[in-house]
């Protein structure tokens, strides 16, 4: 079966970095999009980013541009998101997420989440 495992995530202080991995098997990986979302206690679940099939095109939301970095390895189904400069705002719990295009972009499988906490 399809399973996405996340880790890396825990507790960092303002301004620290983290790197979340999302270990993927049971899916042709290569052929997925893949995304990293968040979700904030009482918030809706956001996208932070994604990456097209072959890692050559990223998308990151506004609030995390230019600090985190989507990436992936296709020969070992990976998938990562390095954090830099972290906030408290970024506190979430964090999932990765499998999809594909039928007309729009549509998230099939997801992981269980990796909490990430930065106090403020």
């Amino acid at each position: 079966q399809v399973q996405l495992v996340e880790s890396g995530g825990g507790l960092v202080q303002t301004g620290g970095s983290l790197r979340l991995s999302c270990a993927v098997s049971g899916l042709t990986f290569s052929s997925y999009v893949m995304g990293w979302f968040r979700q904030a206690p009482g918030k809706e679940q956001e996208i932070v980013a994604r990456i097209n099939w072959s890692g050559g095109s990223a998308y990151y939301s506004s609030s995390v541009k230019d600090r985190f970095t989507i990436s992936r390895d296709n020969a070992n189904n990976t998938l990562d998101l390095q954090m830099n400069s972290l906030k408290p705002e970024d506190t979430a719990v964090y999932y990765c997420s499998a999809g594909s295009y039928y007309n729009t972009l549509r998230w099939h499988y997801w992981g269980q989440g990796t909490q990430v906490t930065v106090p403020s």
